[in-house]
């Protein structure tokens, strides 16, 4: 089972966050479907990342809440750098595009910053 890296990242970015009542509210936050959410928690458990507990709402029902890990914690460090080159390398690409292009249109010296 294998997730994309950056819906990998942002699920346990929530997570970080405070424990996740129900799969629900992760898709809610990531944006994504139901199974998807399910998918991606049962891709984060076995690898230690994510941990599963059983809260008893009533008597006839279970609720599970879930915890990111230290594991996690430790993998949510590691995919923020990776996550952060990735973009810095798209904004340094797409800084070099801005400028080819303003050149082209004859605009002068356009520079893009972010402060």
């Amino acid at each position: 089972m294998t997730i994309d890296n950056a819906l990998e990242y942002h699920a346990i970015r929530c997570l970080a966050t405070g424990p996740v009542g129900s799969q629900r509210t992760l898709a809610d936050t990531l944006g994504v479907s139901l199974g998807k959410a399910n998918y991606i928690i049962r891709a984060l458990v076995p690898r230690g990342l994510v941990t599963v507990d059983n809260v008893s709402r009533s008597t006839t029902r279970l609720r599970y809440v879930y915890y990111l890990t230290p594991k996690g914690f430790t993998e949510k460090t590691r995919l923020t750098r990776c996550f952060l080159r990735q973009k810095l390398k798209e904004y340094h690409r797409l800084q070099m595009e801005i400028e080819t292009l303003a050149r082209e249109a004859g605009v002068p010296e356009v520079r893009v910053r972010v402060e």
